[in-house]
């Protein structure tokens, strides 16, 4: 590789103001090459941010003649490592940012087609400005982008109702591996002629085409939304709950959030401002949110019956019922500040954890306890989406332990540990943060071998050079 060569190709491709380089001294990268969580600072060969499909096409082209790699990346809020370059200074980064348009809002098929590079906020704002829901909520949603979104499905607090990005996608439009432009940004629900390529890239992150805008789909916006703050007991009782509100309140419970008192005293702890609700006197929280089609006067009358059967029922202790907007944002926003209040305290390890929901208690149970014989002090965060079996199980240093130390020295027997109690309680070691690099070498342990020998299959065939997203959810010697 001739890295002159290369960068004059980018320059031609989107025009010289568009390629950044470590050449000028006046030019700061570190915002592209630092992963979010700060575990990871590569070195890109340039910085390149396409304006247009066709420009990503170019830039692929370009790479592929010069034999470079590309890493893709939106809004850099990924949590495994999976869109910043590596530290070979050989690698360029394709930032989406500049591939921001809305393209068309069909009111009538009930879809908005956007390009990779918007901002998840701003999709929500146009659907709620033209009267629809787009119904995907992330704690980053401020800037995370639609096309980072889709790369690794991500989830958020609403799947329960609406399903993972996966389920909000009708078309994709992305540019292969050889700079080929696929259109497939159909709005059609029923389109059965063949392989399914849109879900085949979705979830790819980047490794097998890097999308370039999508097709979602729309919804009708409730009548009302309410949101609860219950106390519980234990998990078990979390889980009775749940079935309680999913019996009553069927498809109008579009979140139910868990939150455990440790990771509730972070947020307390670290943004005092936000006054978390009687933390103190419950071993966990739970967040439920209500939608209805009919009317504010019908929610809370649902809402209230609801919480009026749980507390006799005795798996409810406590309830509180947001009076108004203020108060029920208020509520979200010491759910999303736990990751935040996680950081603050320090480095910590991250479990991005599936289960079937009636193996939760176990599995906390068994895991709990063999980390708390391997690292005596060890402390759990653990809260998550536990209406679709997500949890993120986290693991701090014990008080007064450095948490760069604790990282280097424990994570990967602590790993074993939770990964270990995942399977044999029969979940997923990745639930919607995917895999990354950070996961890449333990994924081969714990996936079927069959469907890994297809997914290599499937890489080689569409990538077979390597040269999208090397390392990420593949490792690079098992090639």
């Amino acid at each position: 590789m001739n890295p002159g060569v290369v960068l004059d190709a980018l320059r031609q491709a989107v025009g010289p103001a568009h390629v950044l380089t470590h050449e000028d001294p006046s030019t700061d990268l570190s915002r592209w090459e630092r992963d979010w969580r700060g575990r990871a600072h590569g070195r890109a060969l340039a910085v390149v941010s396409p304006g247009s499909t066709a420009e990503v096409a170019a830039v692929i082209q370009a790479c592929d003649v010069h034999g470079v790699s590309v890493v893709p990346q939106g809004g850099n809020t990924g949590l495994v490592v999976g869109s910043v370059p590596d530290d070979s200074g050989q690698q360029v980064l394709l930032s989406t940012t500049r591939l921001n348009r809305v393209r068309e809002l069909d009111a009538a098929n009930r879809t908005l087609t956007v390009e990779a590079g918007c901002v998840l906020q701003t999709v929500q704002d146009v659907a709620r400005e033209a009267g629809f829901l787009f119904p995907l909520s992330l704690a980053a949603q401020g800037s995370c982008t639609i096309g980072g979104n889709l790369a690794t499905n991500a989830g958020g607090t609403q799947v329960l109702r609406y399903g993972n990005t996966r389920d909000l996608c009708l078309g994709l439009e992305v540019v292969t591996a050889q700079g080929q432009i696929w259109n497939g940004l159909s709005g059609l629900r029923k389109d059965n002629t063949g392989y399914d390529l849109r879900h085949l890239m979705i979830g790819s992150e980047g490794t097998l085409g890097i999308i370039t805008a999508a097709t979602l789909k729309l919804f009708e916006q409730p009548a009302a939304q309410l949101t609860a703050w219950a106390s519980v007991s234990s998990l078990p009782a979390a889980l009775d709950l749940l079935g309680l509100a999913q019996s009553r309140l069927g498809a109008g419970l579009t979140g139910f959030e868990l939150m455990g008192q440790f990771a509730l005293s972070l947020v307390d702890q670290h943004f005092p401002q936000l006054r978390v609700p009687a933390w103190r006197n419950t071993p966990f929280a739970v967040l439920l949110e209500l939608s209805d089609t009919e009317s504010v006067e019908h929610a809370q009358a649902q809402l209230e019956q609801l919480l009026s059967q749980a507390l006799d029922a005795g798996c409810v202790s406590d309830a509180i019922v947001a009076s108004n907007l203020a108060q029920a944002q208020g509520f979200w926003h010491v759910r999303e500040s736990i990751s935040s209040a996680q950081a603050a305290e320090g480095l910590n390890i991250k479990h991005d954890i599936s289960l079937p929901i009636s193996r939760i208690p176990a599995f906390c149970d068994r895991a709990g306890d063999r980390l708390a014989h391997a690292v005596p002090g060890v402390r759990i965060v653990n809260f998550g989406h536990l209406g679709d079996g997500n949890l993120h199980y986290n693991v701090q240093a014990p008080v007064g332990q450095d948490p760069q130390r604790f990282l280097l020295e424990q994570e990967a027997a602590i790993n074993a540990v939770v990964f270990e109690e995942v399977r044999a309680h029969g979940g997923s070691i990745s639930a919607e943060h995917g895999i990354g690099s950070l996961k890449a070498h333990t994924l081969p342990d714990y996936k079927d071998p069959t469907a890994l020998d297809w997914m290599h299959r499937i890489k080689a065939a569409l990538d077979p050079d390597n040269r999208l997203n090397p390392g990420r959810v593949l490792p690079l010697q098992a090639r």
